[in-house]
């Protein structure tokens, strides 16, 4: 191996090359003038949407499940207003089950383009079936035949047997609409503490904590 797999840490000279466009994105003292993070996270998902190649809305969920043990995996925000962070899945996978022993979550926005974080902890509620039925309306007809064959999380023979399930369950529904499977739904994380971490030179980065104070929100600056 003639290049280490880990890259070094930036230079002075790489800094000064590499963080001019992260410096006139992350430059805005207005941040800390904030009064709640919903407005700010909004803000931040439209900038990664410019500038992000593919899934702005992706995010790393944190959860623990029944034996203690943490765990983490990539899934898609659905929804987001006051009452929380929003997304879906299918309550029987690991996810599913880890929510349902300790409902709480972890969940982190992480942009590279613009050298962006956002870091949200709160409990778990889980959304309504007039939620869950509406969101999963929306899908691709594609994707809800596939909630329907996939036994998300259990083990699986081979991608043939997943794609003969996929053909069953095309055949099933033939002709009509596709439902939601009972076990398909959808939870909502709502804030504890929201964090926004922008990039700065030789990392001393910006660090902004919104912490919920009864109705509303107290704000502190974090050492980097």
């Amino acid at each position: 191996m003639t290049a280490p797999v880990i890259p070094p840490s930036p230079t002075r000279e790489e800094y000064a090359d590499q963080y001019t466009a992260a410096l006139a994105a992350n430059g805005d003292e207005t941040i800390f003038q904030r009064s709640e993070p919903v407005g700010l996270f909004v803000e931040w998902l439209e900038d990664a949407k410019r500038y992000e190649p593919n899934d702005a809305n992706a995010m790393a969920l944190a959860t623990v499940d029944a034996s203690g043990d943490p765990d983490a995996r990539m899934v898609l925000l659905k929804d987001v207003d006051g009452r929380g962070f929003t997304f879906y899945s299918n309550r029987e996978s690991a996810k599913g089950e880890a929510l349902a022993a300790h409902p709480a979550a972890g969940l982190l926005f992480h942009w590279k383009s613009l050298r962006r974080q956002v870091r949200v902890r709160g409990r778990i509620e889980p959304v309504s079936a007039a939620e869950a039925d509406a969101y999963f309306a929306s899908r691709a007809r594609e994707s809800r035949i596939g909630a329907w064959a996939s036994d998300q999380s259990r083990p699986l023979e081979s991608r043939e047997a997943l794609e003969l399930a996929v053909a069953r369950e095309t055949a099933r529904f033939e002709g009509q609409d596709v439902p939601r499977p009972e076990r398909w739904t959808g939870w909502r994380v709502i804030p504890r503490t929201v964090e926004f971490w922008r990039d700065r030179p030789f990392r001393l980065h910006d660090r902004l904590l919104f912490t919920r104070d009864g109705e509303g929100w107290r704000t502190s600056r974090l050492q980097p």
